[in-house]
């Protein structure tokens, strides 16, 4: 139908009811196929073009990830507003599976993008890319639980409160809220207006993209609490929201855009724009230096990476032992060290910053000196029940990574304040 490809027999062997394909459809795909997705294209380019920079600066990683933008709620608190920006183009480099990241974000762009561009036209898809971003850093920024939240921290320790919740604040990044923002448009579009589009693109759209979204939720659940669910709720939803107050551009519609458009357009593109102008005032990583890519290594077969990793993890528990004995004084230098070690790999840091988020908690225990007696018994009871379930998803992750980075559980001597420590 598209493109002219025969759909049934040779003339001579149709039947005499044979019909012409429906004019109306080939003028409706037309007009849309015709259109331009100039800013699919960019983004694209855009968001390698800041991993390369990322790269060029020690890697999309670690501290380098924070300095370049990504999301970390108390850097958000301390007033880096463009943090809820910048996020949507930055992307992180998983150890032993590089950018993949980056690779499978950058397909469903090319896949999507130039759909929503073509349909609703360049100023408002600029528009749903950076609306719909934001609200997903927005649902992540709130779905952060507050160390001091005995409620929520609890809840966020089963299975529907890690689908939802993060139970410490980690660096996070990626365009995946934005993604699932052009999701939620095209399936609002194809409901909407199911009643003028093509019988093709009814199924592709509307209910066509349901599968895509439960399957995308399907994944989320089971790998909760290494995927950040709520970026991609938001972005969800918002995007269907969005889609249901705006028009898109039908086929055969002359005059040019509407001036408000293009003014919400310019401004989203200033606010990016000036996000990472702040970001470039902020910046506290190794400046871009094609000299780094020689000494560039893979941070999973860094030993040092590795090192500071058993180092920082060791301190941790040790610093929680202390304060479960009644001394707080390591809890602060432990936090800060667990803070500063490099990443080693998506679980490990993962592992690492919930340690951090239980230090963090522990501390606010002790620094909160209203709490009364039976409040503060049953914080503690808490913090040991989450401190004996981390330590044993910890020690089911080392029986199962911790050959690959060079790391096994040393047994404790058999006293009774001994806890388990890790060595290399």
């Amino acid at each position: 139908m598209m493109c002219g490809t025969p759909t049934g027999p040779p003339p001579e062997q149709r039947s005499r009811r044979s019909v012409a394909a429906d004019p109306e459809t080939l003028r409706f795909l037309r007009s849309i196929l015709s259109r331009p997705a100039t800013f699919t294209f960019a983004f694209i380019v855009v968001c390698c073009f800041v991993y390369f920079l990322m790269w060029l600066s020690g890697g999309a990683d670690g501290e380098v990830l924070l300095a370049y933008g990504a999301k970390r709620n108390d850097l958000i608190q301390a007033g880096q507003w463009w943090r809820f920006v910048t996020p949507i183009f930055l992307h992180v480099h998983l150890p032993g599976m590089g950018p993949i990241h980056l690779i499978v974000n950058m397909y469903g762009l090319f896949m999507l993008g130039p759909y929503v561009e073509k349909l609703y036209g360049s100023a408002r898809f600029v528009v749903f890319w950076v609306l719909t971003g934001v609200a997903g850093i927005a649902a992540s920024y709130w779905t952060v639980c507050a160390p001091q939240s005995a409620r929520c921290q609890a809840f966020a320790h089963n299975s529907l409160g890690q689908f939802l919740l993060k139970p410490f604040d980690t660096p996070s990044a990626g365009a995946s809220g934005a993604l699932f923002g052009l999701v939620g448009v095209l399936f609002v579009f194809g409901l909407k207006y199911r009643h003028e589009l093509p019988e093709g693109l009814k199924r592709a759209f509307g209910t066509g993209m349901l599968p895509t979204i439960l399957i995308n939720l399907f994944i989320g659940y089971v790998a909760r609490g290494f995927i950040d669910n709520a970026a991609h709720l938001g972005g969800l939803v918002s995007g269907m929201a969005l889609a249901l107050v705006v028009g898109y551009k039908r086929p055969g519609t002359r005059g040019s855009v509407a001036v408000a458009w293009h003014a919400a357009q310019a401004a989203c593109l200033a606010l990016v724009a000036v996000s990472f102008a702040m970001v470039a005032t902020h910046f506290d990583a190794p400046k871009p230096s094609l000299s780094n890519l020689a000494g560039r290594v893979e941070s999973i077969g860094d030993k040092s990476h590795v090192d500071a990793f058993i180092d920082a993890i060791n301190a941790g528990q040790n610093a929680f032992v202390r304060f479960g004995n009644g001394d707080a004084t390591a809890l602060a230098p432990a936090i800060e060290q667990l803070d500063k070690t490099p990443s080693l790999n998506h679980e490990a840091d993962a592992l690492r910053d919930e340690l951090k988020s239980l230090l963090v908690r522990a501390r606010a225990v002790a620094e909160d000196k209203t709490l009364k007696s039976r409040d503060r018994e049953q914080r503690m009871k808490q913090l040991g029940d989450d401190f004996d379930a981390w330590q044993e998803q910890f020690g089911q992750w080392v029986e199962k990574e911790g050959d690959n980075v060079g790391i096994a559980v040393q047994k404790p001597e058999q006293t009774p304040e001994s806890k388990p420590q890790n060595k290399k």
